[in-house]
């Protein structure tokens, strides 16, 4: 059994998704693995990871539509304002998404199907850091 770690920072332009498969891509492909598990996991609280199409654009910006209906930013409903209107509904967004994905590797390549793509998403209004840590199992 084998296993690698690595880090991935990613430039956010603020809230909404950015595809980050290109790079997890030719990171799993560079490895000896054929078979095992990739995980990717996000390290903060107001930035999540989901798999979504990358097909259409529309996805996208209805994912992002039906968030800021769901979640509004609006301080008369929450008690942390402190760091200000988008912060407490990014820890909802956060929750209501994963902190972290598996995906099997087969094949030398993560399984991920025809139209997937995987993704950060921004919940907060200004650029971030964000950090992921990819880690892969196999053999």
């Amino acid at each position: 059994m084998k296993q690698f770690v690595r880090e991935l920072h990613v430039e956010t332009r603020g809230k909404g998704l950015s595809e980050v498969t290109r790079p997890i891509l030719d990171w799993v492909a560079g490895l000896d693995i054929a078979t095992g598990m990739l995980t990717v996991y996000i390290r903060h609280t107001s930035a999540s990871l989901t798999i979504q199409e990358n097909a259409d654009p529309d996805v996208v910006h209805d994912l992002e539509t039906f968030f800021a209906r769901l979640v509004p930013e609006d301080n008369r409903l929450y008690r942390h304002t402190m760091e200000g209107p988008d912060d407490m509904p990014a820890h909802i967004r956060t929750a209501l998404t994963q902190t972290h994905l598996a995906i099997p590797v087969v094949d030398r390549r993560p399984a991920l199907g025809t139209w997937q793509g995987i993704y950060l998403f921004e919940h907060r209004r200004h650029p971030h850091r964000r950090t992921l840590v990819l880690h892969v199992m196999g053999e």
